[in-house]
């Protein structure tokens, strides 16, 4: 599923998505701007440096890129404006309202002394400053303030989305030369260029994709019939109607797996999906573009309160064309909690067993990794020295790849997501694939059969294309109907197309994630290597509970310059450069938990979500085992992700101190008003918001994958999952998918004969 603007294939990725932004749309007056731009300074000040600069426990010259870089501020244009246009387009109406307030109130005196108090005042007339006005050591000290504010929620939540904002515009932006001034001084470098060495082949998808996002009216139907399509006009309703055997809405780890089994049985199939196609050659893996390209809402999907951020994949491939590529199979104990406590069979099968093993062939998963990347060294050689076990992760790829931007695309073309997999055995069978197509509601009428037992008929889908020149919706006639949109979007669907089922959208698990960091200084420390190189997970530690299951794992992350620094803590403009500048040896690790809580998504970008107390007792227990990895490994320094920058020099340090250090360590939410500290939530793992349950009272979905309540109607992706599985799901899905499908397979051959 993908970005909801149409790019021209032949674009170069550049600055915000492929385009130079000449003018802005954001709509800040020049007050306000007056005031984002102050706060941007703040955040990013001009700073004059030294000769030296503190790296690990020693002063070391500073070179012309780290120096440039210690001049530069976010208040130089055009970054203000660049910063205000994404604060309009990727955060919810609700918070863009409130930074809309706030910035006005601090372009005026009474507003500044209400939101900074008596740090705005002075000795001489007009004795009250506005914010723009302040020097900006107190303005570092209100922005302090906001952060910790302990009952004044909204500005901690303005303080963290222009924080969150500014950092990451900042270090993702890139001029013509696919470069940022930053990065030199970081020790960050992307291999952008295209790879010569490679001969450019067909696209694997050309035969089968329409790509909606270079069409018109004029030319769709044209394009539609040209694949095999059966197209009718209707003038009179502004659409055009299209007949296959079966629809599938998104293409990732559920939809590609369903739309390849069904194709491959016979059946003509369309899948539908909102992202854009890309090959290898296509990608940049530069973080700015491809994530504005590749994930929903540009990789800015937070829940209503902002305590957690989902990266969600959003183009065709889905999630399994940026994820990490770590292919772990079910655990046996979760397998077992759902055939026997959620009643399921299903689960507890040889045909699930079989469809895992089928599923790592067609991705051709290797169990061994030839070389691992400086984090995955950190992980493994801490756990070593702190006698924890430690595991090989299987991966979608060759046991060769060292590719440690894959969370961009794979730009080696070596990961197998469903787009070089699934979706290529369905187009060599007839499918058609729709991009930038979105799906508007289910097409349901009062069913007939009685003997069905089901109120509805699903008769197909209603969609349009995000392609402003193409002005007729779709409207596509099937015998089986998929979703298959993931645990994010399949709810608000089903819910908007009339369904009442009260689980669907209930049931929501994320895997909450929290993250600490480790400085490795590369003159004293034998591991080699950039923090961003290599696979991104290739080995992880599994802590176990009493009842002999998950409590949670240990692994890392993938974390470019602009969310590393918009994840950061900001305690000052002079600190935060000092982190920076030590970013490529700045290892990240996490604590994942098995979610025993769960949330709700009821309406697309409305996600509520808390974690339990139990889920936080885990972090907890995670993020302290995760810092004495780090230590163990030799860090000099470590430190959590902490809205106070909460850290520790590891040089000499006693057991006593380490012990009262990690006692301060704990998983306290961002949207926790009372409490001073916070921590911002990861997930990248989405489930169970249209569980399958053994009868209409327990789950959204029979054990087929059909809707309860309508015949014909599917879901077929992350949603349908009991519970949390505990690890990276993509095996998990794919596996779900390939059952379920065969068994739409089956049903659908009864009908023809």
């Amino acid at each position: 599923m993908g970005s909801e603007e149409p790019l021209s294939r032949e674009c170069h990725p550049l600055l915000r998505g492929g385009r130079r932004i000449e003018s802005y749309s954001h709509g800040f007056s020049s007050y306000q701007m007056e005031s984002l731009s102050a706060i941007c300074e703040t955040f990013i000040p001009s700073i004059p440096l030294e000769d030296t600069i503190h790296v690990g426990s020693k002063e070391v010259p500073s070179s012309k890129a780290v120096q440039a870089f210690f001049n530069a501020s976010a208040s130089q244009k055009p970054i203000p404006d660049e910063v205000a246009e994404i604060i309009v387009k990727r955060a919810p109406p609700e918070p863009v309202g409130l930074v809309r307030i706030i910035l006005w109130l601090l372009s005026t005196r009474l507003g500044t002394l209400l939101l900074c108090g008596t740090l705005c005042l002075g000795w001489e007339w007009p004795f009250i400053h506005k914010f723009s006005e302040m020097s900006l050591q107190k303005r570092e000290l209100v922005l302090k303030n906001w952060s910790t504010a302990r009952f004044l929620v909204p500005l901690r939540g303005v303080f963290q989305l222009i924080k969150a904002f500014c950092f990451f515009t900042f270090f993702s932006r890139t001029d013509e030369k696919s470069e940022n001034p930053a990065w030199d001084a970081m020790g960050y470098h992307q291999e952008t260029g295209e790879n010569s060495h490679r001969i450019k082949r067909e696209r694997p998808l050309e035969k089968g994709i329409v790509e909606t996002m270079h069409e018109t009216d004029s030319t769709l139907i044209r394009s539609l019939k040209q694949k095999g399509l059966k197209v009718t006009e209707d003038p009179q309703q502004n659409l055009y109607n299209i007949e296959c055997d079966v629809v599938i809405v998104g293409s990732g780890c559920g939809g590609g797996v369903a739309a390849g089994v069904l194709a491959s049985a016979g059946q003509k199939v369309i899948i539908l999906d909102k992202g854009n196609y890309f090959v290898p050659e296509d990608y940049s893996s530069l973080e700015g573009p491809s994530m504005d390209q590749q994930y929903e809402n540009g990789g800015f999907v937070t829940t209503v309160d902002g305590g957690l951020t989902i990266f969600a994949g959003s183009t065709v491939g889905g999630g399994s064309a940026v994820n990490w590529s770590a292919s772990i199979k079910t655990p046996n104990s979760v397998l077992k909690e759902w055939a026997v406590d959620h009643k399921l069979p299903l689960f507890g099968s040889s045909d699930y067993l079989s469809a895992m093993d089928t599923v790592f062939r067609r991705l051709g998963v290797t169990e061994t990794c030839k070389k691992e990347g400086l984090q995955n060294q950190v992980l493994r050689k801490g756990c070593e020295n702190l006698g924890l076990k430690v595991e090989s992760v299987a991966r979608n790829t060759s046991d060769e790849h060292y590719c440690g931007s894959c969370n961009y695309g794979c730009k080696s073309g070596d990961k197998k997501g469903t787009q070089v997999t699934w979706l290529v055995d369905a187009v060599d069978h007839g499918a058609v694939i729709l991009s930038a197509c979105k799906a508007k509601r289910f097409i349901l009428e009062m069913n007939s059969e009685l003997d069905q037992g089901k109120k509805m008929k699903c008769l197909g889908v209603m969609a349009t294309s995000l392609n402003t020149n193409i002005r007729k919706e779709l409207c596509i006639k099937a015998k089986v109907t998929i979703s298959a949109c993931g645990s994010l979007l399949t709810p608000p669907l089903l819910i908007s197309s009339g369904l009442k089922n009260p689980h669907i959208g209930k049931n929501l698990r994320l895997h909450p994630v929290l993250m600490v960091w480790g400085y490795f200084p590369e003159s004293i420390s034998d591991l080699k290597g950039k923090s961003y190189e290599g696979g991104i997970i290739t080995s992880l530690n599994k802590e176990m509970a009493e009842n002999s299951r998950v409590r949670y794992i240990i692994e890392t992350p993938a974390v470019g310059p602009g969310s590393f620094s918009a994840l950061m803590p900001w305690v000052s403009g002079h600190d935060m450069k000092e982190r920076l500048v030590k970013y490529a040896r700045t290892c990240s690790i996490f604590a994942l938990v098995r979610d025993q809580g769960s949330g709700e998504v009821k309406a697309e970008g409305k996600i509520n979500y808390k974690p339990s107390q139990l889920d936080k007792d885990n972090l907890t227990a995670g993020l302290r085992q995760c810092l004495r990895i780090l230590i163990a490994a030799g860090a000099v320094e470590v430190g959590t992700f902490r809205n106070d920058g909460q850290r520790i020099k590891c040089k000499g340090i006693k057991e006593e101190e380490l012990e009262e250090f990690l006692d301060s360590v704990a998983a306290v939410e961002i949207a926790m008003a009372g409490e001073k500290h916070w921590n911002t939530y990861l997930c990248a793992h989405q489930m169970g918001s249209c569980r399958m349950g053994a009868n209409p009272e327990e789950g959204a979905i029979d054990e087929n994958g059909e809707s309860w309540e309508a015949q014909g109607l599917f879901v077929c992706d992350g949603s349908v999952l009991p519970t949390a599985v505990g690890v990276n799901p993509m095996i998990t899905i794919e596996s779900t998918a390939y059952c379920l499908s065969k068994k739409i397979s089956e049903n659908l051959k009864k009908l023809k004969n």
